[in-house]
């Protein structure tokens, strides 16, 4: 197992998703498709957003840098920095009011 800074990651991911059209970045840093628990650092430009999608299964969104709302339907939680959001077992959104990094960590059954 390497250390990794996700200070450092996240800095680096939400640049290149300010350099980006769609405003967004993703980087795998622990598992994989076919591993029981997957963690993802999501960069957010302010105003952008993951349109609705389904369910990974539990999920969690750790949020390390700025402010989201993670939508279901017509329910929404916000988060900022520090702020542990759990994923509902149905579609969702999540949508950055200002540039934001989030940890997704995906346990799979």
């Amino acid at each position: 197992m390497f250390p990794s800074s996700l200070s450092t990651l996240a800095e680096e991911q939400l640049a290149l998703a300010r350099a980006t059209g769609s405003g967004r970045s993703a980087r795998t840093v622990h598992g994989g498709p076919t591993t029981p628990l997957r963690q993802t650092l999501v960069a957010l430009a302010a105003g952008h957003a993951l349109a609705e999608h389904a369910s990974p299964g539990d999920a969690t969104l750790q949020i390390l840098r700025g402010r989201v709302r993670l939508v279901a339907g017509d329910r929404s939680w916000p988060g900022s920095a520090g702020d542990l959001l759990v994923i509902p077992d149905t579609r969702h959104a999540l949508h950055a009011d200002e540039d934001s990094v989030v940890l997704l960590t995906v346990a799979r059954g």
